[in-house]
C-alpha cells in the first residue's frame, strides 16, 4: 500500500488510536505539540491500570484511582479529540474506522491508524465458564468479584446448613500468573486479617482459598526459584495451590479439576470462583489482519512486521496485547513501548518525510516482571536478578506509583498501600446486588431478545466487537 502521507482540510495528519490502555494512552502522548491531529477512540471513558484491579476487587482501592478519564489526561493536548464508542468495522483500503455509541454512528478517516484494543479474558473454548467465573479484565469484573467475595461471607453468616457455609467460605482462583497469585493472596489477606472480629456467626479464618494451575509452578514467566518461593509464602498464608491441574467444570456448585498426572477429578464446592487463566486477543486485530492477508495466532494475536505495522499497509500499527511479535509477553511495558515507536514511526514520516522502509525494527527493554503476594511480600525479576521479599514489596510499591496517571491518583493510592501495612481496615468494600448481578442479567436480557429480533439499548450498549449490534432497536 501507498504510504504517501494525507492531509485534510485542515493540513494536519490524521491519527486515530483505538484503546486507551498502556499502548493507546502512551503513543497519544508522545503527540504532544506535533503537527498531527489525533482522535482516540475507547469503548468507556476511562484509562486503566489493570495489573491493579485485583485491589479493587478486594476493597484496597477505589475504582477512580486506577481508571482515570481520558479526557482529563488529554486535557492539554490541544490536538487530541476523544470519542466514547465500540468500534463496528474498519476499512483499510477507505482508512475508515465505524464507532458506535448508543446506536449513533461515528466515522472517522485516518492517514495512520494504531490498533490498542486489548486483550479480553480467555476461556479455552469453554465460554460458559463465565456464567460462574468473572474474569479480571474490567472495572466491572473488579466491582462483581468483590460484590461475590463480600455476598459470600454475608451468606455464610446467615446459612444454617454446615456444608453450605463451607461452600460460601470457599473461594477458588483459576490461574497461577501474577492475576491469580496477587488475587489469591489479597483473599487470604481479607480471611485471616481485614475481616477478623466482624461477623458472629461465622470465623473467617475457616475460609478455604484454593489457587488452581495447568502447570507445574506458580508464576510461570518469573522461573522456577521465584515460583516455588511464592507458592511457599501463599501456603504460609493459608492458600492451598493446586499445580498441574486442569479445570474441566465449573458451576453454580463449584468447580471440577482434573489432576493431569493422575488423570482423577476433583471437585470443590464453592460460591465464589474467579477466572484469571488465560487472555483473548481483541477480534479486531483478526478483523484488520484478514483484510491485510496476515495470519493470527491461537490467542488472536497479529503477525505484526518488525516494525509493528500490518502486512503491506504500513500506516497501520497494531501494539500491546494484539500484536504477536518475537514471542513478547503481554504486559504493560510491551503494550508502552510499542505505543511508543509507532507514535514516534508516524512523527518522523510526518516532520521528516522518513520513508516505512527506513524504520528501525522495534526492540523491546525489559524493565523486568513484578507479583506481590502479601504484605511486604513480592517477588521481582530483572534479567538474571531475582528480588523478594520486603525489598521486593518496596520496588513493586515504587514503580506502581511511577505508573499511575495523576498526582492525586498516586498520592491517594500511596496513603492507602501505607494504611493498609500497619491497618488491617479495607475502606473500598462496598457492594451492590447491581455490581453482583448485572453482568449476567444482561446476557439473560440478549438471550430474551435474539429471540424476538429486538434489541434493547441496555444490551445494544454492551455488545462488543464482533458482537454485532443487529435487530431492530426498541428504546434508547
Amino acid at each position: 500500500m501507498s504510504s504517501n502521507t494525507q492531509r485534510t482540510s485542515n493540513g494536519r495528519h490524521q491519527v486515530v488510536i483505538i484503546g486507551a490502555g498502556f499502548g493507546g494512552l502512551f503513543a497519544a502522548k508522545k503527540f504532544k505539540d506535533k503537527n498531527v491531529q489525533v482522535t482516540i477512540v475507547d469503548r468507556t471513558n476511562h484509562h486503566l491500570f489493570q495489573p491493579l484491579l485485583y485491589q479493587v476487587a478486594t476493597g484496597i482501592l477505589s475504582s477512580g484511582e486506577i481508571a482515570p478519564s481520558i479526557r482529563q489526561i488529554m486535557a492539554d493536548q490541544d490536538n487530541v479529540r476523544v470519542v466514547k464508542g465500540e468500534v463496528r468495522k474498519v476499512d483499510t483500503d477507505a482508512r475508515t474506522v465505524y464507532a458506535d455509541l448508543g446506536g449513533k454512528d461515528e466515522i472517522l478517516t485516518y492517514d495512520s491508524l494504531i490498533v490498542a484494543a486489548g486483550a479480553g479474558q480467555s476461556y479455552f473454548g469453554n465460554e460458559h465458564f463465565a456464567e460462574f467465573a468473572p474474569g479480571m479484565k474490567s472495572i466491572d469484573d473488579a466491582l462483581e468479584i468483590r460484590a461475590r467475595v463480600t455476598g459470600a461471607y454475608e451468606r455464610a453468616e446467615i446459612a444454617d446448613d454446615p456444608d453450605e457455609r463451607q461452600r460460601l467460605l470457599t473461594f477458588v482462583v483459576v490461574g497461577g500468573g501474577p492475576t491469580g497469585v496477587e488475587l489469591a493472596g489479597q483473599l487470604a489477606e481479607m480471611a485471616h486479617r481485614t475481616l477478623r472480629d466482624e461477623f458472629r456467626e461465622i470465623n473467617t479464618n475457616n475460609a478455604r482459598i484454593v489457587l488452581v494451575d495447568g502447570g507445574p509452578q506458580v508464576l510461570a514467566p518469573f522461573g522456577k526459584r521465584l515460583g516455588r518461593k511464592a507458592a511457599r509464602i501463599l501456603e504460609d498464608m493459608g492458600v492451598e495451590v493446586v499445580l498441574n491441574s486442569m479445570v474441566t467444570s465449573v458451576t453454580k456448585e463449584g468447580v471440577t479439576y482434573k489432576d493431569m498426572k493422575t488423570d482423577e477429578e476433583h471437585f470443590i464446592p464453592s460460591y465464589a470462583k474467579i477466572w484469571s487463566a488465560g487472555v483473548s486477543a481483541s477480534p479486531l486485530g483478526k478483523h484488520i489482519a484478514e483484510q491485510l492477508g496476515v495470519e493470527t495466532d491461537r490467542a488472536g494475536r497479529v503477525m505484526v512486521n518488525d516494525d509493528l505495522s500490518v502486512g503491506s499497509d504500513h500506516n497501520v500499527f497494531i501494539v500491546g496485547d494484539m500484536m504477536n511479535l518475537n514471542n513478547l509477553p503481554g504486559v504493560a511495558q510491551v503494550a508502552m513501548q510499542g505505543g511508543q515507536y509507532a507514535a514516534n514511526a508516524i512523527v518522523d514520516e510526518v516532520e521528516n518525510g522518513a520513508s516505512p522502509e527506513a524504520r528501525k525494527p522495534f526492540e523491546y527493554f525489559d524493565k523486568g516482571s513484578m507479583a506481590i503476594i502479601s504484605r511486604f511480600n513480592a517477588v521481582v525479576k530483572m534479567n538474571k536478578a531475582e528480588v523478594s521479599g520486603f525489598v521486593g514489596w518496596v520496588m513493586w510499591l515504587v514503580l506502581h506509583l511511577m505508573y499511575m496517571v495523576g498526582f492525586r491518583n498516586r498520592l491517594v493510592a500511596g496513603i492507602s498501600w501505607g494504611l493498609n501495612s500497619v491497618s488491617r481496615r479495607r475502606w473500598q468494600l462496598v457492594a451492590t446486588r447491581q455490581q453482583l448481578h448485572a453482568r449476567n442479567a444482561l446476557r439473560k436480557l440478549r438471550e430474551l431478545e435474539d429471540k424476538e429480533n429486538i434489541r434493547s439499548i441496555e444490551v445494544r450498549d454492551n455488545l462488543r466487537f464482533g458482537e454485532g449490534r443487529d435487530t431492530r432497536a426498541v428504546s434508547d
